[in-house]
């Protein structure tokens, strides 16, 4: 059964018809929003910043499109997009490593759970006011032939008003990925990520097209580029590595079950492209504090004001620096490795499951259970999360380098986000789809993913 078979059998099964049908209504819902844009932006100046910093391109990834450029350009009623969400989700998830309390709170089940995504919330709307805040002196601040962004003699309660529309945008997104996970298909957040990057590909396939003019080798190329890179996407998204493990002959009242050979599976890849989203929220905060000192239109700042022109200047991929082009990129590869390896150890405990072994009389042929199982699951572990995290980072940073050089063509910010956006779209349909064949597994369909 194909894709399309299984999505028509999902349609008769009422309970997938209805998740289906949530799913769909709150991406056009959210689709809807991101074209509502705030009265009194100027078109040609936010155009103008759209190109001067290229970092935007990232955040933009996330907000759905949120800012869009171009003559039409505006700033969209959800422009802050899951950005605060995502970095109150990492500050939650560090503070598991760092308080015993947090910790404890993570493992008393689905009570715990939900006071943490409680306090995530509330810690949402605190980031959202703060990055409203700089979003809006950053509009006010950039100035495009004498002009800026926002008008100069914008008032307290306009400003305010702004801040409070931003920040309301980014809860209600927030609450439709938890609506989506709790009662659609899939992983809210990441869906919602996934659809604003759906939303720019017509727009980047045009200014692709217009750039290349009749240059059909190059756009065969970075074709042939985009599906090699989605395969192996692919390739490692689905690849394990099998434990063998040997269940122990058990006597259950006067029933004598016999061991069995099964395996565990590792994946290569198990922190999936949640990685990729944490290292691009990092990479904001340095604009983000920038922001917050931006000196007005034709005013200077002092110190800090210059260290804010300075950050806003240089702190993206396409900095007129070439030492500073370089430190990011090694910092945004720095960063995913680091996550990969944080996430993984949030998501796959090795003492957790050896215990988990333990108890079900199950062990690893030649491992003793227990603390031995651990540190062999741990050290396993370890070695395919570094193949994994040296591929994410090789796809979202050294993918779009490569394809410049291949092509000929001068590096610019669609084509940096072409990596990190295949790598999104490919690993959330992936999971998505595995969702969806687990539920039709269930009721007794075939599935879709061979």
């Amino acid at each position: 059964m194909n894709l399309f078979g299984a999505l028509r059998a999902a349609m008769h099964v009422p309970e997938l018809r209805r998740k289906l049908l949530i799913t769909l209504g709150l991406i056009i819902v959210f689709r809807m929003l991101a074209t509502i844009t705030i009265p009194g932006v100027n078109s040609a100046a936010l155009a103008d910043l759209y190109k001067s910093n290229s970092l935007l391109g990232l955040i933009n990834l996330f907000s759905g499109s949120g800012v869009s450029s171009g003559s039409n350009a505006g700033i969209s009623i959800v422009a802050l997009g899951l950005n605060p969400y995502i970095n109150a989700t990492i500050i939650m998830q560090l503070m598991t490593v760092i308080s015993t309390r947090v910790k404890e709170m993570s493992k008393e089940g689905d009570l715990g759970r939900r006071r943490l995504t409680q306090y995530a919330r509330y810690l949402t709307v605190g980031l959202g006011l703060l990055q409203a805040f700089g979003y809006t002196r950053l509009f006010e601040s950039f100035s495009f032939q004498g002009q800026s962004i926002l008008p100069a003699n914008i008032s307290f309660a306009e400003t305010l008003g702004i801040i409070i529309v931003l920040t309301g945008g980014t809860v209600v997104i927030m609450w439709f990925g938890e609506l989506i996970t709790e009662y659609g298909l899939g992983n809210g957040v990441s869906i919602i990520i996934m659809t604003g990057i759906l939303a720019q590909i017509p727009g980047t396939v045009i200014s692709f097209t217009n750039g290349f003019h009749a240059q059909t080798l190059a756009l065969f190329e970075f074709a042939v580029i985009g599906i090699v890179v989605a395969a192996g996407i692919i390739f490692v998204q689905q690849a394990t590595r099998k434990i063998p493990i040997q269940s122990s002959q058990r006597v259950v009242g006067r029933q004598v079950y016999q061991g069995r050979s099964s395996f565990l599976p590792l994946r290569v890849n198990q922190a999936g492209v949640i990685p990729i989203i944490f290292a691009i929220s990092i990479m904001f905060f340095p604009t983000i504090f920038a922001n917050f000192f931006l000196p007005p239109v034709g005013q200077t700042g002092g110190v800090m004001g210059e260290l804010a022109t300075w950050l806003h200047t240089y702190w993206n991929p396409f900095g007129p620096n070439v030492i500073v082009d370089v430190a990011y990129e090694v910092f945004y590869f720095a960063l995913i490795m680091g996550f990969t390896f944080f996430y993984t150890a949030v998501t796959f405990d090795p003492e957790d499951a050896a215990d988990n072994l333990k108890k079900s009389a199950t062990y690893i042929p030649g491992i003793r259970p227990g603390a031995a199982t651990a540190q062999y699951l741990a050290r396993v572990m370890s070695r395919i999360t570094l193949a994994g995290a040296i591929f994410l980072g090789l796809v979202t940073v050294v993918v779009p380098l490569l394809t410049a050089t291949l092509t000929g063509q001068a590096l610019n910010g669609g084509l940096y986000l072409g990596g990190t956006a295949i790598l999104i779209v490919v690993g959330v349909s992936l999971d998505t789809m595995k969702q969806l064949e687990t539920q039709l597994l269930m009721r007794q369909y075939r599935g879709f993913i061979r």
